[in-house]
């Protein structure tokens, strides 16, 4: 529900400046996406989680409300990012139908995991996934072409893992669904596109659950749908989908390598830092 009946809490920063803040964050995350080919999730989460703090978000459901709030963005953005593949026949639908059964599943599991967890106890798990994602794309870790696309019902339990661990750190999939579908001799363009594909319906799944697992929370602050928080999505999808576009070119125009260690590094600091705050409320 839309609760704008309670107060509002303590904010360091004025509506102007919050909501300029969250139309930078959506270029940014949009940015990032086309430059690194993956998701925005690993820049929106942890900037909203710095935002809401700032906001006086209660720290009992910064955390997930930063979640959901990232994965309704993914709705809109993944939407427009599987019209520009399947207008270049870069999506493998007979591979995307399988997935997504176990994708919904899994992130409904993922969603209501979530919701099992503290707010610290998120955040190290994120920490930890980011320091993950650093390490295997900073050292270029990823599997080779090895072996043949697995039956229908392999393929739905592979979702249903993407689902919940993407829907468990509001991503949208695409730092496991494209290496997967790499290693079993997908070529890459298909695995991109089939992957941005399956980004939808992790994000949808995702984010109604949130919105279901949040309603009438009483720590929310107003304007929230649940776990998602409207200011910050509106904000986002603004501006993102936009600036998506600029970082695929400038991609194009900058060293692949300097690019994913830059991100790398990034991704190390951000992870540090969720695993400080997080030990630090232990």
């Amino acid at each position: 529900m839309i609760d704008n009946e309670l107060p509002s809490p303590s904010c360091h920063l004025g509506p102007p400046m919050l909501i300029l803040s969250y139309l930078v964050l959506g270029a940014c995350a949009g940015l990032t996406a086309g430059l690194f080919g993956i998701g925005g999730g690993l820049i929106i989460v942890p900037a909203l989680v710095f935002s809401f703090g700032l906001q006086g978000m209660s720290p009992e459901i910064l955390t997930h409300v930063a979640v959901g709030t990232s994965l309704a963005t993914i709705v809109v953005t993944s939407a427009s990012s599987i019209r520009s593949h399947h207008l270049k026949g870069g999506v493998r639908w007979d591979l995307f139908k399988p997935l997504a059964i176990g994708i919904v599943v899994g992130a409904v599991v993922g969603v209501k995991t979530a919701g099992q967890l503290s707010g610290a106890m998120l955040q190290l798990l994120i920490g930890c996934f980011a320091i993950a994602v650093a390490v295997q794309m900073g050292l270029g870790l990823k599997p080779k072409p090895s072996r043949d696309v697995p039956g229908r019902v392999s393929l739905g339990i592979v979702g249903s893992i993407i689902g919940s661990v993407s829907a468990l750190f509001g991503i949208g999939g695409g730092t496991m669904t494209t290496p997967y579908l790499n290693w079993c001799n997908v070529r890459i363009q298909s695995a991109i596109g089939t992957s941005a594909a399956c980004g939808f319906p992790i994000a949808l799944a995702g984010a109604l659950v949130n919105i279901e697992e949040g309603w009438s929370h009483p720590a929310l602050m107003e304007w929230s749908l649940g776990y998602v928080y409207l200011p910050a999505f509106f904000g986002i999808v603004l501006t993102s989908a936009w600036f998506a576009r600029y970082g695929a070119r400038l991609a194009h125009a900058l060293p692949e390598t300097v690019l994913k260690r830059a991100f790398a590094v990034l991704l190390l600091l951000v992870g540090g830092r969720f695993l400080l705050t997080a030990l630090g409320h232990s």
